[in-house]
């Protein structure tokens, strides 16, 4: 496994195994095969409703604590200081753990300027490891780390070889932000499964088209968190550390970027309205 390292020193594995829309029931088992086959970085979140899945899964493993690495979000429902705060307090509960490797905030709503300081105020008593945010377009990104202490350690946003994040990356280097990708394989939207470049390209390598298109991700020093439920995809998802892409194929997908979100949009009042009135 390949580890990157966040603006604060600390390494984080490139590579991690998601858990979003893994039900609570399923959750444990799924992280359990993960760990089994070689994952210690999990990304979860408050919102999804499994971070008891995930303790339980490190605790029942066997592996030491110090071996893994935990990513967990604080929720628009929970923004605040004195909410964020609490919430911090209920998830460390919910992971069995004393602390948190990476903490970040879900969305740009709410008070996420008062969620940061209680994010800070973890961080600086050992409560999280490191601290960043998710899903934050350059606009916020950039306001928010002009403004705070501790400059984010990770973005976590849509990146996949439909959406690059080219741009937003350069900005981010600025403060030594690390781009996180949630939904490497874009869902399988826009047929990404049978992409003929993806196809051609991990033929050369004797490689599919989720190994390729992860490799293509790691190579530009994107951390990626692949979720899958089937154990077989779960070993070749973390099986692309043996080979390299040439420059010549690295262009070839560099020119699949659309620079478009196929998911959703933060200047849509409805997805807005949607996501404040979710509470957990």
């Amino acid at each position: 496994m390949k580890n990157i390292t966040l603006n604060n020193g600390l390494e984080m594995p490139i590579l991690g195994y998601g858990v979003y829309q893994i039900t609570p029931e399923e959750c444990e088992k799924n992280v359990s095969q993960a760990i089994s086959v070689g994952y210690r970085s999990i990304d979860t979140a408050q919102a999804y409703g499994n971070e008891e899945g995930v303790g339980s899964a490190m605790e029942k493993s066997g592996v030491p604590r110090s071996e893994f690495f935990i990513t967990t979000k604080i929720w628009i429902s929970n923004a605040g200081y004195e909410k964020a705060k609490q919430s911090i307090e209920q998830s460390l509960q919910k992971l069995k753990t004393d602390y948190i490797d990476l903490l970040l905030i879900h969305q740009p709503f709410g008070d996420y300027y008062g969620t940061y300081r209680a994010m800070e105020e973890a961080y600086e008593i050992g409560k999280a490891k490191a601290i960043g945010v998710s899903n934050f377009y350059p606009d916020r990104f950039m306001d928010l780390a002009a403004h705070v202490a501790i400059k984010p350690a990770v973005n976590q946003v849509e990146t996949h070889v439909f959406n690059q994040q080219i741009k937003p990356q350069e900005f981010m280097a600025k403060y030594g932000t690390k781009v996180m990708s949630w939904g490497p394989f874009a869902e399988g939207k826009n047929d990404f499964f049978s992409n003929k470049i993806l196809q051609g390209i991990g033929q050369k390598y004797d490689k599919n088209v989720a190994q390729v298109a992860l490799r293509f991700l790691i190579q530009r020093d994107v951390i990626v968190i692949p979720k899958t439920v089937t154990k077989e995809r779960m070993v070749q998802n973390i099986d692309v550390f043996d080979f390299e892409l040439s420059q010549e194929d690295m262009n070839s997908i560099y020119r699949l970027d659309t620079a478009t979100s196929l998911f959703f949009s933060h200047t849509d009042p409805a997805l807005v309205e949607m996501l404040l009135n979710y509470k957990i």
